[in-house]
């Protein structure tokens, strides 16, 4: 699986070459039938052919145009507390990807990322607000409002092609240094929609500095995800600075949506490390943890401290990392809900 999404990705961001372009051929005519399901799949929640629904809290979604991770879950962390800071009292909503759920249900921070998903797990530890998971959001944001009536706005973790859920604002996230790829839609290029689609969002957040000027109908802001302590895997309580880590060769790995912006900010560290990518989500075994320091995300932490715990590994530790985001989104959200639904009281 790793070795196809290692292939995908050059395809999808990597220079336009003899290499990838018989992989592009071949895959330029599912990209085009792609693309008019997506159309038609629109157009049926236009017209009413497919149910959408409406809850009772504004919504905000924080979604990609693009497969794979671009940095919405730092950002919806960042969120939830801002909105808490200005007197709202919000709920988190995700798909829960990787785990095998089917019905809603609430997620803690001791839940199984198996079951419930690994983003959802940290979310639930990182986030001073409920969290619950489900296949179809609008059910499970209802019942999430069901068992916590105090909650006045809802946070979805991905979701913008999720139309069956109406939503208030639409915060699309970008990978500043891929980008949207090569512009087309999966799976020749890495796009879920045609990039025609951010003229309906509210603001696009890039995750770290754009290499070049984007000409955007919408307001954009910046994203940069800092830190620098570690925390063990085995015992939390135990941190270390990259300074305590540092002078020996250490193991990285990450199972996350773009693996090497983790390694490269391991490198900015000043970290020797060997890096090795795993597929986005990946159910992590005891194998998997070479010998030695091993050095991954928190999401990754998610599943494999069990695994460390088990095998009496006290040399894993991960990097948790905070979203620090230009002043001016949080503005706009809040303008744009209290103009919506009145400012709340801190």
């Amino acid at each position: 699986m790793a070795r196809l999404q290692a292939l995908l990705n050059r395809c999808w961001y990597g220079r336009a070459g003899l290499a990838t372009l018989p992989l592009r051929l071949l895959l330029v005519p599912f990209s085009l039938l792609f693309r008019l399901l997506v159309a038609l799949r629109r157009l049926a929640y236009r017209a009413g052919l497919l149910r959408v629904t409406r809850l009772p809290v504004p919504v905000i979604v924080v979604g990609n145009l693009t497969a794979g991770g671009a940095g919405k879950t730092p950002l919806t962390l960042a969120l939830a507390a801002w909105l808490a800071e200005a007197g709202y009292r919000p709920g988190i909503v995700s798909r829960g990807y990787g785990g095998s759920a089917r019905a809603p249900m609430p997620v803690r921070p001791d839940s199984d990322p198996r079951l419930v998903g690994d983003e959802p797990v940290l979310l639930a530890r990182r986030a001073a607000c409920p969290v619950w998971v489900g296949r179809r959001r609008a059910e499970a944001g209802r019942r999430l409002l069901a068992f916590h009536p105090e909650v006045d706005v809802l946070l979805t973790d991905d979701g913008l092609q999720h139309y069956a859920l109406a939503r208030d604002l639409e915060i699309v996230v970008v990978d500043a240094r891929r980008g949207l790829g090569n512009g087309c839609l999966l799976p020749a290029g890495p796009l879920r929609e045609p990039r025609a689609r951010l003229r309906r969002a509210t603001a696009v957040v890039f995750n770290g500095e754009p290499a070049h000027a984007w000409r955007l109908p919408i307001p954009a802001f910046v994203m940069r995800l800092a830190g620098g302590r570690f925390r063990n895997l085995a015992d939390e309580a135990r941190t270390a600075t990259a300074a305590d880590l540092g002078g020996q060769p250490m193991h990285a790995l990450a199972g996350i949506g773009n693996p090497q912006r983790f390694f490269e900010h391991l490198r900015a560290l000043g970290l020797d490390v060997t890096p090795r990518a795993f597929a986005d989500h990946h159910d992590y075994r005891v194998d998997d943890l070479p010998a030695g320091t091993v050095l991954m995300t928190e999401k990754d932490a998610v599943k494999c401290a069990p695994l460390a715990r088990a095998a009496g590994r006290p040399d894993c530790w991960f990097l948790a990392v905070d979203a620090e985001v230009d002043a001016g989104l949080k503005d706009l959200i809040l303008s744009r809900l209290d103009a919506k639904h009145g400012p709340q009281a801190a």
